[in-house]
């Protein structure tokens, strides 16, 4: 058998095992400790912010995120319909109601003009159980349209949760994504553009949310000489060990970014003019995308094969490839949740499918993938 592609594998550069073997030495093996500072302080830096907080996971990071911005029971979350359950699950774990609003055409992220009339209609609805925040996704590395999303938001005083899990490194502007809202998400998944293994981030300018966040991903002990607890805590730190290889990642964060962007090019200019065939592009220079997975459209008509044909002929030959999102409005358990479409996510996901995107492809690996799309691809 041919040997596997995978769509987004983690990519180590060696540099891990300095802060690893280190945090052995100094047997620094619980959450916390000098390689979580440090994680956390390159964090920050990089993403144009003055804080950040390592914790277990992006949706832990999404959950303390709405916890701290006054979410509870009856309230209401905008956010982006195009993604991954974990950006909408945590408002359900606070018993609050996910509006969910659909997908411009050039970014695929959430649409500003939906945005304002989710939160119009919901302020004119209810004065009770009110919108209490915004989750904004910038979707595939991509950066949503953050100069009209955060007007409209500043309008209503409605405050932005930035879910850039798929965007470190994307700059909007030429300002990092993740440095626009109140607080940012990030995610180090296996799958990431860098990767503890498993892991998050919030990050944010206000060291009040920072502080906050940290004391309620351990436990939410009091400072007293005994174990006390004036809140509900959560275990949501991240470890020692995890950050150290963090931190290692780090060191070569932008050379990730690079390759990932040659892979996008590599696919961009071997399939621009098939017929049928068609990417996700920056919109303009005010974007700049990480190119976490690079994404086609398939259009059945012109190509002869849908997306989902197109994918098992490439587990034929050991290549992992994925269907875009499901957008959370057509997902069973969001199927009741108040939505603002306008049809674009779900003819996305008729017709997406992510390729192997990984830091550490060949130009073997691409040549397979490549081969592969064009010998299954009938002219019409």
């Amino acid at each position: 058998m041919k040997r596997r592609i995978y769509l987004s594998s983690p990519h180590m550069n060696g540099g891990e095992m300095k802060y690893i073997k280190e945090a052995f030495e100094q047997n620094w093996i619980a959450p916390l400790g000098p390689n979580v500072d440090a994680f956390e302080k390159s964090l920050a830096g990089y993403c144009g912010v003055k804080h950040a907080a390592a914790l277990s996971s992006g949706s832990a990071a999404i959950h303390l995120a709405l916890i701290m911005l006054g979410v509870e029971q009856g309230d209401k979350v905008i956010a982006s319909s195009f993604t991954f359950s974990a950006t909408v699950n945590p408002i359900v774990y606070q018993c609050a109601t996910p509006v969910l609003v659909d997908s411009e055409p050039e970014t695929w992220n959430m649409d500003p003009d939906l945005l304002e009339q989710a939160l119009k209609e919901h302020r004119e609805k209810s004065t009770k159980h009110r919108v209490k925040a915004i989750i904004v996704v910038h979707l595939y590395g991509m950066p949503a349209k953050m100069d009209e999303i955060m007007a409209i938001a500043n309008k209503y005083g409605i405050p932005v949760i930035e879910d850039a899990a798929e965007a470190l490194g994307s700059r909007y502007n030429d300002k990092p994504v993740g440095s626009f809202g109140k607080i940012a998400v990030l995610s180090f998944n296996g799958n990431k553009i860098i990767t503890t293994s498993g892991g998050g981030a919030l990050i944010s300018d206000d060291i009040r949310l920072i502080e906050k966040a940290r004391f309620l991903a351990t436990q939410a002990r009091d400072k007293a000489p005994y174990y006390q607890h004036s809140e509900i805590g959560y275990n949501y730190r991240m470890s020692n060990i995890l950050a150290g290889i963090g931190r290692g990642q780090m060191q070569v964060i932008d050379q990730r970014v690079q390759k990932r962007r040659e892979s996008h090019e590599f696919y961009y200019q071997h399939l621009k003019d098939v017929p049928g065939i068609s990417f996700l592009k920056e919109p303009s220079g005010n974007f700049f995308s990480n190119r976490w997975l690079t994404t086609i459209l398939v259009d059945p008509e012109k190509t002869g094969i849908s997306c989902w044909d197109l994918q098992a002929e490439c587990e034929k030959e050991n290549i992992e490839t994925r269907p875009l999102w499901k957008p959370m409005h057509m997902q069973p358990v969001f199927s009741s949740c108040p939505s603002y479409l306008n049809g674009i996510s779900s003819e996305l996901f008729l017709q997406g499918l992510c390729l192997p995107s990984g830091s550490n492809m060949t130009d073997e690996d691409r040549d397979r993938v490549l081969s592969v799309i064009l010998k299954n691809i009938h002219y019409k």
